[in-house]
């Protein structure tokens, strides 16, 4: 466990070089080679205290040992002079082993200010290297914030989805393990700690000789010199006194080609060079692509009965071009693959969108089941945005247990089949019967019916399905004084109505692809904002991104057609594929097959949902049009809410380091007006909470009103609210005994109130209101009585919204029953 000392160190060093060396990746390579600069002189020094002589800094090289280094007889030119030189020739010191030589290969001082590196030693002298084990930990925790290395397409991998897939292989202490393009050697560090931490659990400590052979089953390669310097230390630093970490290119190389391996575990490079790659005779796959030829070269170095698990990006699972259907089908074929993971898109944020999945191969399950194993992650316990921050909830443990029960059963021979709707099995048969081998999940997902009572029909059977397309944007005469109404994605509102239009000629529609959607269609998105359903009040010309559906025969009743497509569109959009832009095709919709009651059925299903309908809308239209609102007397005195509040602060701008669990501490995305949403929340430690909450000593009857982001939101804080303390983005109000809470979040919320705050927000990547400002800010003051009439007044209004909104969630209720009961889930 990283300790907080250690930390801090780190954190110091890079922060000193922070001005000379921005770049993340360099100020971990000037680090590291620091760190085992300062641990041969104190491996030296241990050998002088034992009683022995001196193996690293002697003869010619005895100039360069670390403590001349920080000799305060030298001038800072003679020290930056010192430093430079010894990084030049420690390499072709031969006292040295050739382990530390590699990592001081081509290493170099990027800058030659000699305060900053006088200031840099002195943090990197405080390490020790009798404490190497705790800097495992430490280097680990500082290659997490290495940037990314986009030209190579290499993404570090989190953490938590490393662990996660040496948790499903479960490597053993006699096989031997692999990553052909190791990084910083994440993969490998994480399987020796699954071994020797199960082995422990186990009563089973490895013994000296165990833990040799054992490190010497670990083998990475790596094309980049800089990641296998970053390798070799990370390894070393977890007692890997030799580790086996090459230079060589995986896929043009031949070298090694004849090593096999038991476990395979890695995450390949994404991008592949321009040009392509020009990889020898020897792949199975005759492909230009990276991310294939990876995959290939680990499906040809596992054993007769090898496991790997392998990140993938999405065009492994679905792109139709011959490589990848060929990889596709010897994964399936070949009896390789037993699992797919979907991971959701983020997880490589900040440095990355794109999506991935786990491929999981074990050759001797796969001889044994005739079904893939889809599993589909929808929280990895963080925020999928640029932060990436901790939320609650995380379907990962969940799938791991399940992935392993469903493993040991292919193995027990007792078939075991996960219930929850994040697996899907799959027959062999269904995913190679097209030649595709596609291994998108969602795209086998289907609606279980328990016993429908209605005949099924797919809806290419009994509709005619149309796409559309755009008329050129450079003939003007298309889109000038025209008469049809044309529409895109865009046009399409949340609320299932065509919100706008544009206007093209009929020359337009005669001339392009586009189509006429006839009134009463129903117009499906099934490009880019896949899932999005409209009912057509008129003849609409559509693009390409939206489909079109008509009822064929008079089996089928338009509006009963629109309900039921409606119903299922979150399926459809969860089943979009694609590499940036994202669909569904015409054929994956006319597949689908929807419960056809008789008409006169679907008749009273539509009146009975549209009665519905009108009661909802007219309960929406009542909260969403709900302000609280009063009267301004302006006999009233104007007072700074300096004048009337106790206090006025606002959080902590130092957050402590978040927790698994411990004490909240929320924000400006907690704080809603009048309610507390703790969906996403932060844990500190019950230490730090009492250090913060000095600051805020939050109480009832407090106000907090939201100061930066989303600005102006407020909350009265009562006896029902846990425990918690803030971040600086919410500000607490401590009113003194003439003014309302109640009252003071209503004034704060009314429209001149929130336009002086958006008016007097300050800052440039994200704007905030200061706490000077705040108590400036004049605000109408009624005496006490009169406030608490205003607080009864909307207190009484927002009974009768509470009551529309209840309204809305019964009667939303019911259309879900009436949907469910058509396809009898």
């Amino acid at each position: 466990m990283l300790d907080k000392d250690t930390k801090t160190r780190i954190n110091n060093a890079r922060d000193v070089l922070v001005g000379k060396v921005p770049d993340p990746k360099s100020q971990v390579e000037q680090i590291t080679i620091a760190l085992i600069y300062k641990f041969m002189d104190d491996i030296d020094n241990d050998l002088i205290e034992w009683g022995s002589s001196k193996t690293y800094f002697t003869g010619e090289y005895e100039k360069y040992k670390w403590s001349n280094l920080l000799s305060n007889s030298l001038s800072g030119e003679e020290r930056l002079n010192l430093y430079v030189n010894a990084l030049d020739q420690i390499s072709k010191n031969e006292n040295i082993p050739q382990l530390f030589r590699d990592i001081f290969k081509n290493a170099f001082l990027p800058y030659r200010d000699p305060e900053t590196l006088k200031l840099f030693l002195k943090e990197i002298d405080w390490f020790d290297y009798h404490n190497s084990e705790k800097l495992g930990d430490s280097f680990e925790y500082l290659l997490s914030i290495m940037s990314s290395q986009g030209d190579a397409g290499q993404f570090r991998t989190p953490r938590h989805i490393i662990d996660f897939i040496v948790d499903i292989v479960r490597p053993q202490k006699h096989e031997r393990i692999l990553d052909p393009a190791c990084g910083t050697a994440g993969f490998l560090i994480s399987a020796f700690k699954y071994i020797m931490e199960s082995n422990k659990n186990a009563g089973t400590d490895l013994t000296p000789e165990e833990r040799e052979a054992l490190v010497s089953n670990f083998s990475g390669y790596d094309i980049s010199p800089d990641m296998v310097r970053l390798s070799l230390v990370n390894l070393y630093l977890h007692g890997f006194q030799d580790p086996h970490i090459y230079e060589y290119d995986t896929l043009t190389s031949e070298e090694k080609w004849g090593d096999k391996f038991d476990v395979i575990l890695a995450n390949p490079p994404f991008m592949t060079p321009k040009g392509g790659i020009r990889p020898h005779g020897k792949f199975v796959i005759k492909a230009k692509r990276s991310e294939v030829l990876f995959v290939d070269y680990m499906i040809e170095h596992l054993r007769p009965n090898g496991r790997a698990g392998i990140i993938v990006p999405e065009g492994i699972i679905f792109q139709s071009g011959t490589a990848y259907k060929n990889l596709r089908k010897e994964l399936i074929e070949g009896k390789n693959l037993w699992a797919v993971v979907s991971l959701p898109a983020g997880v490589f944020n900040p440095y990355s969108g794109v999506k991935t999945s786990i491929l999981l191969l074990d050759k001797e399950i796969a001889k044994k089941t005739d079904k893939i194993l889809f599993v589909d992650i929808k929280n990895d316990g963080f925020e999928l945005g640029a932060q990436r921050k901790r939320i609650n909830g995380c379907d990962l443990p969940d799938a791991l247990s399940e992935l392993i029960k469903y493993h040991d059963s292919i193995i027990s021979g007792e078939e075991y089949i996960p219930e929850s709707e994040m697996f899907n099995a799959v027959e062999i048969a269904k995913i190679s019967e097209k030649g595709e081998y596609n291994l998108s999940g969602n795209r086998y997902k289907e609606i279980k019916l328990v016993s429908s009572n209605y005949e099924m029909f797919e809806l290419g059977e009994v509709c005619d399905i149309r796409g559309g397309g755009t008329p050129s944007k450079n003939n003007e005469e298309y889109w000038t004084n025209g008469s049809v109404k044309w529409i895109s994605a865009k046009h399409i509102g949340e609320n299932n109505k065509i919100g706008f239009y544009e206007l093209i000629t009929e020359n337009a529609v005669v001339e392009s692809s586009t189509n006429i959607a006839p009134v009463n269609s129903t117009i499906l998105v099934t490009r880019v904002s896949v899932g999005k359903v409209a009912f057509a009040d008129d003849n609409y010309a559509i693009n390409q991104d939206l489909t079109y559906l008509y009822p064929k025969t008079d089996k089928l009743i338009p509006k009963y057609l629109f309900y039921i497509v409606n119903s299922i569109s979150n399926i459809i959009s969860d089943s979009a594929q694609g590499l940036g832009v994202k669909g569904v095709t015409r054929s994956y919709i006319q597949s689908f097959k929807i419960p056809v009651p008789a008409p006169e059925i679907q008749t009273q299903i539509v009146h009975e949902i549209e009665s519905y309908q009108n009661i909802l809308e007219s309960a929406k239209n009542i909260v969403e049009n709900y302000k609280p609102s009063f009267k301004i007397n302006h006999d009233w005195r104007l007072v700074e809410l300096g004048e009337v509040c106790e206090k006025i602060t606002d959080g902590s701008h130092n957050p402590p380091e978040p927790k698994d669990s411990g004490e909240l501490m929320l924000s400006s995305r907690n704080i809603f007006d009048d309610n507390l949403v703790l969906d996403t929340v932060r844990y500190i430690s019950p230490e730090d909470f009492e250090n913060e909450n000095k600051r805020t000593d939050i109480k009832k009857g407090d106000v907090l009103l939201t100061i930066v982001g989303t600005i102006g939101r407020t909350l009265v804080v009562t006896d029902n609210h846990p425990k918690f303390t803030l971040q600086r983005s919410v500000s607490v109000l401590k009113p003194l005994n003439m003014l309302n809470s109640k009252y003071l979040s209503l004034i704060l919320r009314t429209d001149p109130i929130q336009e002086y705050l958006n008016n007097n927000a300050r800052g440039v990547a994200q704007k905030g209101i200061y706490l000077k400002t705040l108590k400036e800010l004049k605000i109408p003051l009624p005496d006490p009585d009169e406030q608490q009439k205003i607080v009864e007044k909307i207190e009484e209004e927002q009974k009768i919204i509470a009551a529309n909104k209840r309204l809305i969630e019964i009667y939303e209720n019911k259309i879900k029953s009436i949907i469910g009961d058509i396809w009898e889930e």
